[in-house]
């Protein structure tokens, strides 16, 4: 389990009135939209971690180098599944790229998909 907070969105509050929580596939979407959206090099004890997948929107977009990228950090997650791999899309749109992943969680073996589109 952990603090349901999906990335640029503020906490959640359960109905009790205290921070949700969230866990199984909510939090798998959760983790990878996480690690996708954080800076390269930007937790100073984990410079490893993070796609920095913001950093690339204004750039020399290679749809290729990114979904790759993409794939590499998103199987650094143990909560998703080697096999099948992950189906990456990547698209130019104006202003930003949109994403589509579809993957299997490895923990209760259920195909899944995570859709975002981030501009500037």
């Amino acid at each position: 389990m952990d603090i349901d907070h999906i990335w640029g969105g503020d906490l959640s509050v359960s109905p009790t009135g205290d921070i949700a929580l969230v866990d199984g596939s909510d939090l798998t979407r959760q983790r990878i939209l996480r690690r996708l959206m954080t800076s390269t090099h930007g937790y100073i004890w984990h410079p490893e971690y993070g796609a920095g997948v913001p950093q690339m929107i204004g750039c020399v977009e290679d749809v290729p180098a990114i979904t790759s990228l993409i794939r590499s950090q998103i199987m650094l997650e143990s909560a998703v599944s080697r096999n099948p791999l992950p189906q990456i899309t990547v698209q130019k749109i104006s202003d930003g790229l949109a994403v589509s992943i579809v993957f299997w969680d490895a923990n209760s073996g259920t195909q899944d998909v995570l859709q975002f589109d981030y501009t500037v």
